[in-house]
């Protein structure tokens, strides 16, 4: 993190008074943010090794990670949106051992045991520390049992994905970024604190949308657009589809400012992606896991291939075996937390394949393959991609494993409650039917279960909204044949 902090430095002495950072509370100049950066990092010297960050999109977090990593600490990010069982279950088994909090999450902090330290967006004058090796990231992602498991990046892996991820990118000094994704997920952080600390470009946080989008709201996505006019961001698929419809219903397109939309964290439905273009969004499909510091591929500007999540980073070696992708390179984890050291190549456990130009496309899960009793194999995740292209339905689910024939777990979008309120089954049959029209026969679901966002969260959803899917399964089949 040596170069990160030189970054800052030059950026700072060059043109210390332009725009760095801003949020609906305030905003930082160059300069002032390397101030502010360089106290807390000197109030953290002495401090524990392992800290978490607990606090809303904006200032205090970009200052609160940046210090970190000028202090060489170990950083937990917790998310606001955990419950309190599993941020107390964070905090205990990453062994956090002081935890960064703003006025907003004080309280709260307090609940986890863990000593806390405001962070103070308004002071600076310290004198510079030196910069400390040995900063490290622990991510942590919700299992599907409920109990988030710890991913250690922490030998220089978000040092280099940033770099190899702004080049990729194209990304420069003169782009402004729109970040509307909570920073807990590392692939937003790279992308609006390291990258842009690195280029000196400027980034705004939309602090009330990033925390609706943690409850998995994204209303009034396209008005951030308009009001920013951003040139990149992140999204990801529900939230692009969103934006899409709020465009579509208000007759709008997305600002002219635009370059690059990057979108990954689940498979983009060819349909949702070609009317953004239409609308003015310039989607680029990424792929990546936490695993692998969160980008494996990504389509670059200029060179998209649709249907593919692009090609793989500069540095990155990327093969399939036996249809799983495998993956080595910088960006590997250093192994779960508690665990050993993590074996390379890294498995990823994603079907794919790699075309002769070096194209990746991704096919889905190798454990969520399902074999319906007539022996046929389906993805689940090529179904749902599918019927995700409908505005309609916000989320669903493809489970059948062993049965004749595939049911789905259908979750409305608020639009599409109306019509699936008033629709019958045959109209709800013929959709499934319309919108799997590139399916084979045995690919299309031949029963469906309706259920709301809230009682899918209860059971079927995980809190960042992927599917439980042996839940699922279970649920469906009961639900379906009673």
């Amino acid at each position: 993190m040596r170069q990160l902090f030189d970054s800052m430095k030059r950026h700072a002495s060059e043109a210390g008074d332009l725009l760095a950072v801003s949020d609906r509370y305030g905003q930082l100049s160059r300069g002032e943010l390397f101030a502010r950066v360089t106290a807390l990092a000197a109030d953290l010297k002495g401090q524990p090794r392992t800290i978490g960050i607990y606090a809303p999109n904006g200032l205090g977090w970009v200052i609160a990670q940046l210090a970190c990593a000028l202090a060489g600490k170990i950083v937990v990010p917790l998310p606001t949106f955990f419950s309190p069982m599993q941020l107390g279950h964070v905090v205990r088994d990453a062994s956090v051992e002081l935890i960064l909090v703003s006025e907003q999450t004080a309280a709260l902090a307090v609940q986890s045991g863990a000593p806390t330290h405001m962070i103070d967006v308004h002071r600076s004058g310290a004198d510079l520390p030196d910069a400390i090796d040995g900063f490290g990231q622990i991510i942590y992602t919700s299992g599907s049992t409920g109990q988030p498991k710890g991913v250690r990046h922490q030998s220089g892996q978000i040092a280099w994905s940033a770099a190899a991820l702004g080049t990729a990118t194209a990304a420069s000094a003169t782009d402004t970024y729109l970040s509307v994704l909570p920073l807990p997920l590392l692939l937003e952080t790279l992308c609006s604190i390291f990258i842009p600390t690195l280029i000196g470009a400027y980034v705004h946080f939309d602090t009330g949308l990033a925390e609706q989008v943690g409850r998995g709201d994204a209303s009034g996505i396209a008005k951030a657009f308009e009001i920013h006019r951003p040139t990149m961001s992140v999204l990801v698929p529900q939230l692009l589809k969103h934006w899409v419809a709020e465009l579509q219903g208000s007759g709008q397109f997305a600002p002219s400012s635009l370059r690059f939309v990057a979108v990954g964290g689940a498979p983009v439905p060819r349909q949702v992606a070609n009317a953004a273009w239409r609308l003015g969004i310039p989607v680029h499909e990424g792929y990546g896991l936490s695993e692998c510091c969160s980008v494996v591929a990504v389509n670059r500007p200029k060179e998209r291939r649709p249907g593919t999540v692009g090609q793989p980073l500069s540095g990155l070696s990327v093969s399939i075996d036996d249809g799983e992708i495998v993956v080595d390179g910088p960006s590997i984890t250093d192994g779960y937390l508690g665990q050993g050291p993590a074996k390379r190549p890294w498995r990823t456990g994603d079907l794919g394949e790699i075309h002769q130009d070096g194209f990746v496309t991704v096919h889905g899960r190798k454990d969520s393959l399902l074999v319906t009793s007539f022996g046929r194999n389906v993805s689940p995740e090529w179904i749902e991609t599918m019927l995700l292209a409908d505005p309609r339905i916000a989320l669903c689910t493809v489970a059948g494993h062993g049965e004749p024939h595939l049911t789905v777990l259908l979750i409305p979008s608020p639009p599409g409650a109306a019509w699936f309120a008033k629709a019958t089954r045959a109209d709800i049959l013929e959709l499934l039917s319309d919108r799997c029209s590139d399916a084979p026969e045995y690919g299309v679901p031949r029963a469906y279960v309706i259920v709301s966002l809230e009682q899918a969260l209860k059971n079927q959803l995980l809190s960042n909204g992927r599917p439980v899917r042996k839940a699922i399964g279970k649920f469906v089949l009961e639900r379906a044949a009673a």
